[in-house]
């Protein structure tokens, strides 16, 4: 047997998520039918760097899975490219030991956020971005995201549903840019780990607070009540990208 990792890139709007579900479309699910198909029959298991719900995109994930044979990097590339729908692109393939692993050996991700300033919904964009129509002041969020970095406790943050106890991570950077061409704001952090929708609602705060909805200094209050009801909004699942992930 030999393990491979591969860098994948898709579009999250048509799938069910990364993991596996039956009678669901996944991205674990149509990688897993392609391996099937290339081994004549056999059950290969595909191990992700963790998981993305439904509507989210990735532009590197990173999976891992031991195929029976000794393939090329390069010949599994073009092998498992040619068996995926139009919505995945493996970007890139190479052979490890048996050591890797997609997920535990994770020490860092990027996730970026892409937000729509647009006065009403762009039907091009509505898989692709959230939607914030209302005023925005770039400085209050840049002020607020300060306060995000570091060591904190984000229980205020996870959504409910999940099952990790230990709600504490650090954020290493936390930026957001204007796009003028796009009318976009772009948002992108980087950490050792996050929670269920920790991001999506990270940005909801943040944008209530370039709206002045919120004090530019929510965040620390937020860390202290560990309230998920005080952080209040969701930012939808189309504006969500998994960047790239680090070992």
């Amino acid at each position: 047997m030999t393990r491979y990792k591969l860098t994948v890139a898709y579009d999250g709007a048509k799938f069910h998520g990364f993991q596996r579900q039956p009678k669901l479309r996944t991205v674990q699910g149509v990688l897993e039918k392609a391996l099937f198909k290339m081994t004549k029959g056999k059950q290969i298991d595909v191990f992700g760097s963790g998981r993305t719900d439904a509507g989210v995109h990735a532009l590197g994930q990173v999976i891992h899975f031991d195929y029976p044979g000794n393939i090329p990097a390069d010949s599994m590339l073009k092998a498992i490219n040619s068996l995926m729908p139009l919505d995945v692109l493996v970007k890139d393939s190479e052979m490890v030991d048996e050591t890797f692993h997609a997920r535990f050996g994770v020490k860092r991700k990027t996730y970026q956020y892409r937000v729509d300033c647009g006065k009403y919904t762009d039907p091009f964009k509505r898989f692709y971005t959230g939607h914030y129509p209302y005023k925005i002041d770039l400085k209050r969020i840049e002020s607020a995201l300060v306060d995000l970095k570091g060591t904190h406790d984000f229980s205020s943050f996870a959504a409910s549903g999940g099952v990790i106890e230990n709600k504490v991570r650090t954020i290493y950077e936390a930026s957001v840019k204007y796009n003028a061409s796009q009318n976009e704001l772009v948002f992108e952090f980087t950490g050792n780990g996050f929670l269920y929708n920790m991001v999506r609602i990270l940005v909801a705060t943040l944008l209530e607070i370039g709206n002045g909805r919120r004090d530019v200094h929510d965040l620390l209050r937020l860390y202290e009540v560990k309230d998920r009801q005080q952080a209040r909004g969701t930012a939808p699942a189309s504006g969500l990208y998994l960047k790239q992930v680090f070992y």
